[in-house]
Order: structure tokens, then sequence, then C-alpha cells
């Protein structure tokens, strides 16, 4: 099985430039098509209330209707983008979000600026114990220097699993690349702390020249710290259109990661995701 741990779907397309099929081209049946032409099973859909598309939740919870057993809502919860983003009442938005849907997930993206702090604070301390107490795995977007805010969460949480977001927002071009992949590579200490295979067009130099060799070295760092049952390949559909297709974010990882063994490449694919999935309560 083939499970796709990082998608997104709007029925309103949400970038610009603008786009002339604005009104088809983000929808979940295009992400659906795709999944079927290439052999993916199930999808985690990220949701992101972003341009245009402030009921993103409504959406991804209609969809998950219409096609119950291939997709999961990890709906958006204060991310960056949002006017209550780290404000009070946090964990109460959480409750209500798990209170209407029967979810095993959500995402929260950070802000670039973000120190961190907030995860550390009161406030973050009361949305994640939440979270951990309804079982909901804490779907990430972040930067390496939040990993160290990040690991203090997965410690003091350790049944909660937090999947960070497009390899852990590592670039190839960032200048303090050592340092910061040493910053990622330490959160491989705790166990709880899972990386998404995602992103290869944002981490390297080039955004469209696959197949991202220029990356491996970065992957081949996580594989060896994190192992195969902490990470899950994602394609990042349909923002990824603009780099890459969708066959090519999945063969970026199967057939050009060629350090990772066979065995180990189905379980980043899908096995180990779906263990969290199993793993993870309904948050009601």
């Amino acid at each position: 099985m083939i499970i796709d741990s990082h998608c997104h779907a709007w029925p309103r397309w949400p970038y610009q430039p603008p786009v002339p099929d604005g009104e088809s081209r983000g929808r979940v049946e295009q992400l659906l098509n795709e999944m079927d032409l290439h052999g993916v099973d199930q999808a985690v859909v990220i949701c992101a209330r972003i341009d245009h598309n402030p009921d993103n939740n409504d959406y991804i919870a209609e969809q998950v209707g219409r096609f119950p057993g291939r997709l999961h809502q990890f709906p958006d919860v204060d991310c960056a983008w949002t006017d209550t983003y780290h404000q009070p009442g946090a964990v109460d938005r959480l409750r209500d979000v798990a209170d209407r849907w029967p979810i095993r997930g959500f995402t929260h993206y950070l802000r670039g600026d973000d120190d961190g702090a907030w995860l550390d604070g009161p406030e973050g301390r009361a949305f994640f114990g939440v979270a951990a107490e309804r079982g909901l795995i804490a779907s990430i977007a972040g930067r390496p220097e939040h990993q160290p805010a990040l690991r203090r969460v997965a410690e003091r949480y350790p049944t909660m699993p937090i999947l960070c977001h497009h390899l852990a927002g590592l670039r190839v071009a960032d200048g303090a690349l050592d340092e910061k992949l040493r910053e990622v590579l330490a959160s491989a200490a705790l166990p709880n702390i899972c990386i998404k295979v995602s992103g290869f067009a944002y981490c390297s130099r080039v955004a469209w020249e696959y197949p991202y060799a220029d990356t491996a070295p970065i992957l081949r760092a996580l594989y060896e710290h994190f192992g195969p049952d902490r990470l899950c390949w994602g394609s990042d559909y349909p923002v990824v259109r603009s780099s890459m297709t969708y066959q090519q974010s999945l063969e970026a990882f199967r057939t050009h990661c060629t350090f990772i063994p066979t065995e180990d490449q189905e379980r980043i694919l899908g096995g180990t995701l779906g263990a969290l999935l199993t793993g993870a309560q309904s948050g009601r």
C-alpha cells in the first residue's frame, strides 16, 4: 500500500499568478485521478485555509465523506496565515475541530520568523496536551530552527507523533546547511518525531531539476538517523505541479533514492504512515 502523507485540495486555486482553470485545478477529483494513475491507495490531505479558501477544512471534510477509505483529513488549526495564529484559545479551537470531525491528526504551520517560544509556553503546552489526549498526529510545518522546541514538545508528550513537513525545512542552498542538518538529526533521539520525505523541489537548488540529485545527501542522513519507521513519503500535490509531475514526486524517491533498500522504501511509501494512522485515535 502507498499512502501520500502530504497533499492538498481546494475548490478555488489559491496561488498567484492566476491560472485559467482556477475552479478545477485544485479540486479533490484531480488528486484522486493522480492517485489512481500511479497506484497510490490513500492520502492525507493537509488543509490550508489560504487565499480564497477560508472554508478548506469544511471542503475536505465533505470530500472525505464522498470518498471513504481514500482520504484522511488533517484540518488547519491556527496556521500561520490565520488571524488566530498563536492567539489565546488555541486549545478550544483544537477541541472544536476534533469534536466536529473524526480526524486522526491536524496541521499547524509555523511562521518563518517564529522562534518557537509559543510551542514551549503555556498555550502551546495546553494545545499539544489536548492533541496527545485525543490521540492525534501533529503535522507541523517549520524550519530546522524550530526543532529544539519541537523536541521539548515531543519529550513532554511522548505518545503524540510529530510529523515534520518537507524534510523538516532543510534547504541545499542554505549557507548554514550543516548546522541546520545537525539540528534536525538531533531530533532522531525522540522516537515520536517523524519526517515527511516530500518537498524535493523546495530542498533542491533548482526547483525544476528532477530528479533532485543534490538532495541525496540530506535524504541519506535522514534515513540513516530516523530509519524507515519514521519517514513518510509525500507528493505535495497539486502545489508540486509548478516543478514536477505527481509521478515524478513519487519516482524522485522510489527510483532515485537507490541507497534505501526496497523493503525500507515500501515502509516509507506507506507502511510507516499506515501504522501511525492506525495507532491514532479519532480525535473525538
